[in-house]
């Protein structure tokens, strides 16, 4: 299937009208976010079947009945904060065309990604999925996300709460802006939704829309599924159990600690060679998920340094990695906006157990607005299916 689709973006690649135009004229007064919005550069206009058949051979084929419009799209340029300085960081602003009435607005988060070449902002070469809820008939906003697109040189700061918020939060600001700006109208529901390591940012910028109304964002309902929200649960389980079917995932969450909090520390700090020498390679940004994992093992008492995974299972072991496990997680909060959350029972790389954890922390706390749909058998690559043909009734019945 991979090999088609690679294949197939090729054809998609030729149905594009490409424009290289970078719209940048700007009127006083502006609108709210005109300090977020850098530029916005359309990639061209795909047909509705053109996106059926891509849909159809990603192994979305259960979404192609639902797919009704032309798109737009366009790479955003928008400003936000790295390690607090300034930078420039991209996404994908996709505009479904020909609506009967005025859209609702989706940022939609995508899960771990490796290779740059994957990042939606590099559409058609990127495809996340999600794309799909334009055709659908939703303007929908994909956030790049710091270390891709045009942060490519820096390290993704993954499963860091605040970075992951403020990629959200300032796109859909600088989107805002654009939208407004270019009389492109949309009605006032604002929709949020992720998967895997998206299901996680997308609670972390729920956090933080909700805690901060001078974001000037409002939302509508909210789906998150399969995202590590207990990461001190999920580095627990892995320091116990035999095999990790995803060891590529454990040098990205280390690696970005250790750039983003400054620990400046060895790569043999954490995992024993020849995995340590091999991994500033791996993760330069011309690889993906599966040519990583193939370099690792799924061993994690093989794969990390004695000492580091010893001290995993002692309390008083690596106090400052746990500490930014705990401060990362997102227990410590309750959501006010209508929220579903989805993880499959089977799920190999991102434990069941989180989704279970962080449902229950949520209920004890007081919140009466969210609901937990566990996807009985479902892995991590097949649960998302499931979670969209569920998802997309309850979006079309709050857009209103």
């Amino acid at each position: 299937m991979k090999k088609n689709l690679l294949a197939l973006r090729w054809v998609v690649l030729a149905l594009f009208v490409f424009s290289s135009c970078t719209s940048s004229n700007e009127e006083d007064p502006q609108p709210a976010g005109s300090q977020y919005f850098v530029s916005a550069k359309s990639l061209g206009i795909l047909p509705k079947a053109a996106l059926q058949v891509y849909a159809a051979t990603g192994g979305f084929s259960q979404f192609v009945p639902y797919l009704n419009y032309d798109v737009a799209f366009y790479q955003v340029v928008y400003n936000t904060t790295y390690k607090g300085t300034p930078v420039q960081a991209s996404g994908l602003l996709c505009l479904p065309q020909g609506t009967p009435s005025p859209p609702a607005v989706v940022s939609a988060q995508h899960g771990t990604i490796f290779a740059d070449a994957d990042a939606p902002s590099n559409f058609p070469g990127g495809f996340s999925g999600f794309e799909m809820l334009a055709a659908i008939g939703y303007v929908t906003v994909i956030p790049d996300f710091i270390g891709y697109g045009t942060t490519k040189n820096l390290v993704h700061p993954y499963y860091d709460e605040e970075h992951s918020a403020a990629a959200v939060v300032d796109m859909l600001k600088a989107a805002k802006f654009y939208l407004e700006r270019e009389k492109v109208a949309t009605n006032d529901n604002l929709f949020l939704i992720g998967y895997s390591e998206g299901g996680y940012v997308t609670l972390a910028a729920q956090k933080e829309i909700e805690a901060n109304p001078s974001n000037g964002l409002d939302l509508t309902a909210v789906a998150a599924g399969a995202g590590g929200y207990d990461l001190t649960g999920m580095m627990s389980t892995i320091a116990t159990v035999p095999t990790y079917a995803e060891p590529s995932f454990l040098p990205l969450i280390l690696h970005g600690y250790n750039v983003t909090y400054n620990w400046n520390r060895p790569y043999s700090d954490f995992f024993q060679q020849p995995y340590a020498g091999k991994i500033p390679g791996l993760l330069d940004g011309t690889k993906d998920r599966e040519q990583i994992n193939a370099e690792l093992t799924t061993s994690p008492s093989d794969l990390f340094n004695p000492t580091f995974y010893a001290n995993l299972n002692v309390s008083a072991g690596e106090p400052v990695l746990k500490q930014a496990l705990i401060q990362n997680s997102l227990l410590d909060w309750v959501p006010k906006t209508r929220t579903r959350l989805y993880h499959g029972t089977e799920d190999e790389a991102v434990f069941y157990q989180t989704s279970v954890t962080t449902y229950n922390q949520f209920l004890s706390a007081g919140a009466t607005n969210v609901t937990f749909t566990p996807i009985q058998g479902g892995t991590h690559r097949t649960s998302i299916e499931p979670m969209m043909l569920d998802v997309l009734p309850w979006f079309a019945s709050l857009n209103q």
